[in-house]
């Protein structure tokens, strides 16, 4: 990941900085780090999943975002744009800031090439420091195979993996199932790398 200038920054200059840009950045340890664009892919993923929470969700008491909302994490000094997030009843804002929130349930990250190594160790870890925070989901774009992490316990996480287009992937901490092929509808995978269910 490339970062802007070797130098440090408040949050709050951070968010000035980023509230007159025309680009998105996420704000890591004092230094602010440019996003890539997104690919197609990677849109229509983070579509898909969000249209299915949010019609699941219709008439309950539950928040989904998806692409632009802002999460800080204060313990960490990490500000992040999940791909999709979902928050159990009224949203906690930053300082009145109803574009950055506090306090996710559920997260789905749906990786790219420049950034999966720190969605999976870094962003992890510093997610896992939110109290609210009960699911993590990391999807790729570019075949079928979904990562997906639930909290059992203080410190203890369980996890499994989907890698078949028959498959159907339950939450554990809403009632929510998605199908597999509903979360890949209309994306181009790499058919070398594509599994088929038996």
């Amino acid at each position: 990941m490339l970062i802007t200038q070797q130098q440090f920054y408040t949050f709050e200059e951070y968010l000035k900085l980023e509230d007159a840009a025309n680009s998105k950045s996420e704000y890591i340890y004092g230094q602010i780090i440019p996003i890539a664009g997104i690919s197609t892919n990677h849109n229509d993923i983070a579509l898909n999943f969000g249209a299915e929470l949010n019609f699941a969700f219709k008439r309950q008491d539950y928040r989904v975002y998806v692409n632009d909302v802002k999460l800080w994490i204060p313990k960490m000094l990490i500000n992040t744009y999940p791909d999709v997030m979902v928050i159990a009843g009224e949203p906690e804002y930053y300082n009145q800031r109803s574009d950055i929130v506090t306090n996710p349930q559920i997260i789905i990250e749906v990786l790219s090439k420049s950034t999966q190594a720190y969605d999976k160790e870094g962003k992890f870890e510093a997610y896992r420091t939110i109290k609210t925070f009960q699911e993590y989901l990391f999807i790729d774009s570019t075949r079928i195979h979904v990562e997906h992490y639930h909290k059992t316990g203080k410190k203890n996480w369980s996890f499994r993996e989907y890698d078949k287009d028959d498959e159907k992937i339950t939450l554990n901490s809403v009632t929510f199932q998605i199908a597999i092929q509903d979360l890949y509808n209309t994306v181009k995978l790499d058919s070398t790398k594509t599994n088929k269910g038996t």
